[in-house]
């Protein structure tokens, strides 16, 4: 067995890889330029990190990559669910497709948007009972009912509402009920940052099964490929997957720890110690008033217990002015090392740009205005990680999965257990290649027991 035969050959066709291998994009571009460039010069796909990432930077970051790739190696830019602002959303999907950009990874979205849509249905043409597409949409997901969005043709009012506002031309509307929204879908089991806590050994099942309903449903011609992510750091987790029949491997925790990745030095120190043991669950900051969660680094670091203990008091208080007083000196003295006015003051001035009606509501609403406030904890404790600001290391928030601690005590004693010799190309063939002599081995223990 060999690591290019691993996953599905159609999967490698359709992008010209090597490998059935995908490195999932990381916000604020820590799945960077120089990181989609190795992989896509060894044959492997990376997707370009836009979330918090202004849309001249992603121009920017694309014209970069395609620069510096010769003609069929291939690469993609994440789009990240942004139901508070579609526009910005729609604004990027337009200069995608004006850069030519191939394909997406279309990422924590709970329903589908316009926007994704008009880039699925971007150059397609009907021929017949089959469809002939420009643009691939690799979506990342954890649940079977945002899956079967994916799996189904574009919804017929959101075709009309983009034909008749001049999205798409009436050979692409044409062409929607014979596709499904997907070309690819990366089932993400329990992950770094956003994690629905999915486990892999019932999540990808279930998941393969949806896949052939729909597509018997929908009598599609061409069939959506299943990939996997989570939790993928050694060559058994990776053999799993293809042995549940994954079509291709997706890795994201380990690769942050590259010198690659655009994150700070400071954070990649911390990310090497990593084990198993080491990571936390905290509430998601952009999701704060629900609950949503992520898993973060804890080794060494307050932001979880302090994540945690912002959302339990958001939850059981009214307003800040019910906060007790030491409680409220506390979140300002050590988590948020400033006044809430000051907090605020810097709230009102980002959102009157974006979204002014969230500062009318927190004006009107004291409870409103706290999340807002203890929201910005959230994006600050990103900022410190990512500048690796030491003065504040105990507030740093790094987005990390098991999976690395694994990765860490897998290559322990080797040339790459220091991260600056982590380089995410060879991270990847490397897994691939011990992924296929792990499966060799196994496989031989079965025949000879038979």
């Amino acid at each position: 067995m060999t690591p290019h035969a691993l996953g599905s050959q159609e999967f490698r066709d359709a992008y010209g890889l090597n490998y059935a291998y995908v490195a999932g994009a990381m916000v604020k571009g820590i799945s960077s330029v120089p990181l989609v460039i190795r992989l896509a010069r060894a044959g492997m796909l990376g997707f370009f990190g836009t979330g918090g990432v202004p849309l001249d930077t992603t121009t920017k970051a694309v014209k970069d990559i395609q620069s510096a790739l010769a003609e069929g190696q291939s690469f993609g830019v994440n789009v990240l669910a942004d139901p508070g602002d579609p526009k910005r959303e729609m604004a990027l999907i337009d200069q995608l497709i004006a850069l030519t950009v191939p394909v997406i990874e279309a990422s924590a979205f709970m329903e589908l948007s316009k926007a994704v849509v008009k880039f699925r249905l971007q150059g397609a043409k009907r021929r017949g009972d089959r469809v002939e597409t420009q643009r691939n949409v690799l979506a990342k997901l954890s649940r079977p009912e945002v899956a079967t969005q994916f799996l189904s043709p574009a919804p017929a009012p959101m075709v009309q509402d983009l034909l008749e506002n001049g999205h798409i031309t009436l050979e692409e509307a044409e062409a929607a009920p014979l596709i499904p929204v997907a070309t690819d879908i990366t089932v993400e089991a329990d992950s770094g940052g956003h994690t629905d806590m999915g486990v892999t050994s019932t999540l990808l099942p279930t998941m393969l099964s949806l896949r052939d309903q729909m597509r018997a449903m929908h009598g599609y011609d061409t069939l959506v490929r299943i990939g996997l992510a989570g939790g993928i750091g050694t060559p058994a987790a990776a053999a799993a997957g293809f042995v549940m029949w994954a079509d291709y491997i997706a890795t994201g925790s380990i690769n942050q720890c590259t010198p690659e990745a655009g994150n700070s030095d400071a954070v990649k120190d911390v990310l090497q110690t990593c084990r198993v043991q080491d990571t936390a669950y905290a509430p998601a900051g952009d999701m704060f008033e629900i609950g949503a969660k992520v898993q973060v680094v804890k080794k060494g670091l307050f932001f979880p217990a302090r994540g945690n203990k912002l959302h339990e008091i958001w939850r059981s208080h009214p307003g800040l002015e019910h906060l007790p007083g030491a409680v409220a000196r506390d979140i300002q003295d050590r988590y948020l090392g400033r006044s809430f006015d000051a907090v605020f003051e810097e709230t009102c001035a980002h959102y009157e740009a974006v979204a002014p009606e969230e500062i009318t509501k927190a004006k009107a609403d004291p409870k409103v205005k706290m999340a807002l406030i203890f929201r910005w904890y959230f994006v600050h404790s990103m900022r410190l990680a990512l500048a690796g600001d030491t003065s504040q290391k105990v507030n740093w928030q790094v987005y990390c999965g098991p999976s690395l601690g694994a990765f860490n005590s897998w290559v322990a004693g080797s040339d790459i257990e220091d991260w600056h010799n982590r380089h995410v190309d060879m991270i990847g063939e490397r897994l691939m290649t011990a992924t296929a002599e792990y499966l060799s081995k196994q496989l031989g223990r079965f025949a000879t027991a038979v």
